[in-house]
């Protein structure tokens, strides 16, 4: 068995960290000089590091993203968020190159609040054709909590939508910063997870794209949580003659979804197994990344998943193996591992 982590992000040395705040406090005015601030033997070394933390807890592949918190959207400058993220996907092709068994990428999109969402398109193209991706990253507020972005039920989306099930293409659906102060990042995924799976659900999207892919990040958000009150709104919906007496539930709807496991606690992952399928969700980490405390009760990182899922007994060796592997390829198309 293939043990693939779904969820994960870019490793990389701090020179292009360096580089991302300099393209953005000199508004362009000295180019996009990436190749010369991120050198081939610092990235090999970020990318050797991040190989042993696989090797550590038994990881064979990992699916690489850039990390969404650190991504040019909001009212950045429109050239400054084209050059950074693909600056991103660059460096992500680059690592895939130094270990092409153990790395596979899902690339990020240059997504700017208010700017017409075939602006995606081209980098799209880039990252399936070129640089041979499996997916795409997509932040469901690029208006990063300004309230200038639409809601994924929203037909804004659409064409995106439409662009991604002719080409088989899934999307990670993974919130970024947020600039309201009221929220961390970490507190905005979960608001923009939560909804992503609402407004989806309440505009019928999977009527009109029924052949979507979408993996909502952190197990979906809030909603596998407070799941009773969506299947009571879909019932009282119902009964109301809103929608039609033998239209599908609400857990029906949600388990068009994918959703991967990055929940870092065992009571969390056999809730999500029960609401949603063990057959819809997929391995996935963040390693390294906001999980990696230490669990006072194993002494373990809280990242370390595979030894949790391996020990909820109600899984089957099936849905152990679908978990790791099987259903990854099931969602991601160009996997080829």
């Amino acid at each position: 068995m293939t043990i693939i982590d779904a969820h994960a992000h870019l490793v990389a040395p701090a020179s292009l960290y360096a580089h991302r705040s300099n393209l953005d406090v000199s508004g362009g005015q000295y180019g996009d000089p990436y190749r010369a601030v991120v050198g081939d033997a610092d990235l090999e070394k970020s990318a050797a590091q991040n190989v042993a933390i696989m090797d550590a807890v038994g990881t064979d592949v990992q699916v690489l993203s850039p990390r969404p918190f650190l991504m040019m959207n909001g009212d950045a400058r429109w050239e400054n968020i084209t050059s950074w993220v693909w600056d991103q996907n660059d460096t992500i092709a680059r690592t895939l190159k130094l270990h092409p068994t153990r790395f596979r990428g899902v690339g990020a999109l240059p997504q700017q609040a208010g700017r017409p969402v075939d602006s995606l398109f081209d980098e799209i193209k880039r990252v399936t054709e070129e640089l041979g991706f499996v997916g795409v990253l997509i932040n469901p507020d690029p208006g990063e909590g300004s309230g200038k972005t639409p809601p994924l039920g929203d037909p804004y989306w659409y064409p995106l939508y439409e662009r991604l099930c002719e080409l088989d293409l899934p999307g990670h659906i993974h919130s970024g910063n947020c600039c309201n102060g009221r929220e961390t990042y970490d507190e905005h995924f979960i608001a923009e997870e939560s909804l992503a799976i609402t407004s989806i659900y309440r505009a019928g999207v999977f009527d009109r794209f029924p052949d979507l892919k979408l993996m909502i990040s952190h197990g979906g958000g809030a909603i596998p949580y407070q799941v009773g009150r969506w299947r009571s709104h879909r019932e009282m919906a119902r009964a109301a003659g809103k929608i039609a007496k033998d239209a599908p539930g609400f857990d029906d709807i949600l388990k068009r979804f994918w959703f991967d496991t990055v929940v870092h606690n065992k009571g969390s992952l056999e809730l999500l197994f029960d609401v949603v399928g063990a057959d819809r969700c997929c391995f996935g980490t963040e390693r390294p990344g906001s999980g990696g405390g230490i669990d006072p009760a194993t002494g373990r990182p809280l990242d370390d998943l595979k030894p949790v899922i391996e020990s909820i007994a109600g899984l089957t060796d099936a849905d152990r193996k679908g978990l790791f592997e099987d259903n990854a390829r099931r969602l991601f198309n160009r996997l080829d591992v």
